[in-house]
């Protein structure tokens, strides 16, 4: 096997088409994403974003066409741990107490990697002190509000040190300082050239960050670009930037994000067809 083209997207993704439960959720889908972008992926809810997002890290089996994460297809070869993944709103609690230091870590882990490095405590307070919780890594996760345990699954994606960060929905139904906080974060990722493809319903305090946005209806790409003006309203200091979704896992725990334990592709998803935004 060749290596990898270090000019190669990051992600590469072609005719990309998948079904859930009988239903055609993406039709056709072509999308590039190069080294240090930052690309909002766009939509109403039913629109395909969290699928494609899923589909491109190899959680959702594709129906047709192909992905490439770094210059190399999807599947066991890809180099999992230079990618971060947060998925769509799920809860930061395990089955057991755990502290937002333990959390962080697990990301530490893969299956090449049972267990954790020396200085994992200095790695996960570094990845904590990016999101603005550096002062919660002993914390309890489940004395933690939403918005911060969404700012933990996010510490525990960027613990690996990716080059390339995925994020479905990372502030939907969170509260307003942990929007900023997040959007913080963002700002210093980006300035230092991490590249970040990132689902929203709209761009909020992102706006300044975003530099391209892909807009999906119905399952195809009808807008790639420079972000699209908000809708009237949206852009007022007034407008609620809150999107409450429910729990991803409905027993309220998070899966382990070793992307490389995500490669299935003779499994079905567990998905439901409608709960994509």
């Amino acid at each position: 096997m060749s290596a990898p083209d270090p000019a190669a997207p990051l992600i590469s993704a072609r005719g990309v088409r998948v079904r859930l439960g009988g239903s055609e959720i993406l039709r056709g889908i072509d999308l590039d994403v190069r080294g240090g972008e930052m690309v909002a992926l766009l939509g109403a809810n039913g629109s395909g974003k969290s699928t494609l997002v899923r589909s491109l890290v190899g959680v959702t089996p594709l129906a047709a066409g192909s992905v490439e994460l770094f210059g190399t297809p999807l599947g066991p070869r890809v180099p999992w741990t230079r990618l971060g993944y947060v998925p769509q709103r799920v809860s930061a609690q395990s089955g057991m107490p755990s502290t937002a230091a333990e959390v962080v870590a697990s990301g530490l882990l893969s299956r090449s990697r049972l267990r954790l490095p020396r200085d994992w405590r200095d790695r996960a307070a570094a990845a904590l002190d990016l999101v603005g919780l550096a002062d919660r890594a002993e914390s309890a996760t489940s004395e933690l509000s939403g918005g911060q345990q969404q700012r933990v699954l996010i510490a525990r994606a960027l613990v690996r040190e990716p080059d390339l960060l995925v994020l479905d929905e990372p502030v939907a139904g969170v509260d307003a300082p942990s929007q900023q906080a997040f959007a913080t974060t963002m700002t210093r990722l980006v300035g230092d050239g991490l590249t970040v493809l990132v689902v929203l319903h709209e761009l909020g305090a992102l706006a300044p960050l975003v530099g391209r946005a892909v807009v999906l209806r119905h399952g195809r790409v009808v807008h790639d670009g420079a972000p699209p003006r908000p809708a009237v309203g949206h852009a007022s200091a007034a407008h609620q930037h809150l999107h409450p979704h429910a729990p991803a896992d409905p027993a309220g725990t998070a899966p382990h994000l070793g992307l490389e334990d995500s490669w299935q592709p003779d499994r079905e998803t567990t998905h439901g067809p409608r709960t994509d935004s």
